[in-house]
């Protein structure tokens, strides 16, 4: 069960950070500055992830939580792209996808 609390809040943490990168996203479209409310609201949460990286690192090792977080983060801002900024999905890159997610399960597979 231990486990299973490493790995949700190490997807928690993900989730926030994923959160900050949205709203650079949108402060870098906009054209806003690093001290624009929606880059320092994505400063800040990329500031409130550390508590859950800590968390989630009393539960499982920091490998495992950088294998786990590495797969998070690359399907979570393939479909943020996707979905909020339109950006397009190439067949080169559906496949550079599976091949880094593949790379990542032999790697869990190595801790």
């Amino acid at each position: 069960m231990t486990m299973f609390w490493g790995y949700f809040l190490c997807a928690m943490a993900t989730c926030v950070i994923i959160a900050g990168d949205y709203y650079f996203k949108l402060a870098i479209e906009d054209g806003d500055t690093l001290l624009s409310g929606r880059a320092l609201l994505g400063v800040a949460l990329y500031a409130a992830s550390a508590a859950l990286w800590f968390a989630s690192m009393r539960f499982i090792t920091l490998a495992q939580v950088g294998v786990a977080a590495s797969i998070f983060t690359l399907l979570a801002l393939t479909a943020l792209g996707h979905v909020f900024f339109q950006e397009k999905i190439a067949h080169r890159d559906v496949i550079g996808i599976s091949l880094a997610i593949g790379a990542v399960l032999v790697m869990a597979r190595a801790v």
